[in-house]
């Protein structure tokens, strides 16, 4: 069993209001059980919402909103989950300043990559949980 973004899953959850679904990890859920989370939406933010990246320390929207503590809450949240059902995996969506994990979005809005962990892939690589993404597949 693993955590899985739900954006990877088909499940239309994204900031712009559809999903990423990945043929490689839908095809997963065959031999395996994978839980769908959104950290966004855990953290109390709407589908659709202003897209955020992270920017000196906070997560803040295009438009100037600093949607830091939804992130570390729906992050939280996804941890609690992890603990209840003893997941030790998680399979996140790259280039995201949630999910991201070794690769997110730069700050500046202009769709560059920089090296660096979403605040979920940040959270459950500090509590030991195994962080892969659809790039791993």
């Amino acid at each position: 069993m693993k955590i899985c973004s739900a954006c990877l899953l088909g499940i239309r959850c994204r900031y712009d209001g559809k999903s990423k679904a990945n043929k490689k990890i839908i095809k997963l859920l065959e031999k395996e059980v994978l839980v769908p989370v959104c950290p966004e939406q855990l953290g109390g933010l709407s589908t659709p919402r202003k897209t955020s990246e992270q920017r000196g320390g906070r997560v803040i929207t295009e438009s100037g909103r600093d949607v830091t503590r939804n992130l570390k809450e729906g992050a939280k949240e996804v941890l609690k989950l992890a603990g209840l059902l003893g997941v030790k995996e998680a399979i996140l969506k790259q280039r995201s300043p949630s999910c991201g994990c070794g690769k997110i979005p730069d700050g500046s809005f202009s769709r560059r990559i920089i090296k660096g962990d979403g605040v979920t892939a940040a959270l459950l690589k500090k509590n030991g949980i195994k962080v892969l993404t659809e790039d791993d597949f």
